[in-house]
């Protein structure tokens, strides 16, 4: 049998892990990097509380990747509403932080609840320490705060790490630099992907890496984030972060999206489906993917799972 391939996917928020529960079910040999930076929520009171990074996203993606009973998986995700001391904590946030406690160590909490949950590859931080992250405004205003961002109601200009020179684990890097494939979210662009890229090692880390660099890019613009972006404005914010091109390829969604749900989406959130400009996307030297990868799930658009991780397959072992 073949050796099993390589991929290194980074982000965050439902886009990583709606991915990465389609690749656990073929043959991949799967590390997820997972950004760090959520301050609001369960998350935020037990990252301030414990000085860890923030459980909440690590929590989704060991669910996502997990190979246990459902029941098991269910309670892992169990949030607690009725009580004033833990309402808004998840169960499984409160074991990554318990087990932060005891090892000493975050990303220790996480391999240790990874072999509870049995699960399919690696689950890395992006750090392993508490980041904050700012955002400057195309007005020199700055936001302090990743759950402050998205509210915001200028254009965005930047996003920065406090501190800037966090370090990145060693096995992350390890695992970016004998990828075969690295795959660059879905997630939201400026507090789910580029977060991680602004790591400085795991950044340039992933620039000198020789395997194959695609980003996956959003179905839907984001209200606070990305209004009126195209793929190509996508591509170019991940690329002025990082100081350089760096991708190979970019994978778009190719199927049209039913009218009333993209009615809805314009009402409720001003966002509508990123539209794919292939022309100028080839003049930046990338190879564009078409694949109907787009899903809609209790009237919300997700990407299909199962098919980018039959793409991914068919792409990665052609």
């Amino acid at each position: 049998m073949a050796r099993k391939k390589s991929i290194v996917v980074i982000g965050g928020g439902t886009g990583l892990s709606t991915v990465l529960r389609g690749l656990k079910h073929y043959p991949f040999d799967i590390t997820a990097i997972v950004t760090v930076s959520d301050d609001g929520g369960s998350s935020g009171r037990l990252r301030d509380d414990y000085d860890i990074p923030p459980p909440g996203d690590i929590r989704n993606v060991i669910a996502a990747l997990s190979d246990t009973e459902p029941l098991l998986e269910q309670m892992f995700q169990y949030r607690f509403s009725d009580s004033r001391d833990l309402g808004g904590h998840s169960l499984g946030n409160l074991m990554l932080t318990a087990l932060a406690d005891i090892t000493g160590d975050f990303s220790t909490a996480i391999a240790e609840m990874s072999k509870v949950l049995k699960v399919h590859g690696k689950v890395i931080p992006a750090a392993n320490k508490k980041v904050n992250l700012h955002a400057e405004l195309e007005d020199g205003s700055v936001i302090i705060g990743e759950s402050k961002i998205p509210n915001s109601k200028k254009q965005i200009k930047r996003v920065f790490l406090v501190p800037e020179n966090v370090k990145a684990l060693p096995e992350a890097l390890e695992a970016i630099e004998r990828a075969d494939i690295i795959l660059i979210g879905p997630g939201s662009l400026y507090t789910s992907i580029i977060p991680n890229l602004l790591v400085k090692e795991i950044g340039e880390s992933v620039i000198r890496a020789k395997g194959q660099k695609i980003y996956i890019c959003n179905l839907m613009t984001q209200k606070g984030e990305t209004i009126n972006y195209r793929a190509t404005d996508h591509v170019k914010a991940i690329y002025n972060h990082v100081g350089t091109p760096f991708l190979n390829a970019v994978l778009v969604n190719n199927n049209n999206l039913p009218s009333p749900i993209k009615e809805n989406y314009y009402k409720e959130e001003n966002a509508e489906p990123v539209k794919v400009n292939i022309d100028e996307l080839e003049r930046l030297g990338l190879k564009v993917i078409k694949k109907d990868i787009a899903t809609v799930q209790r009237g919300a658009v997700r990407h299909n799972s199962r098919a980018i991780a039959e793409w991914l397959l068919n792409y990665s072992y052609r």
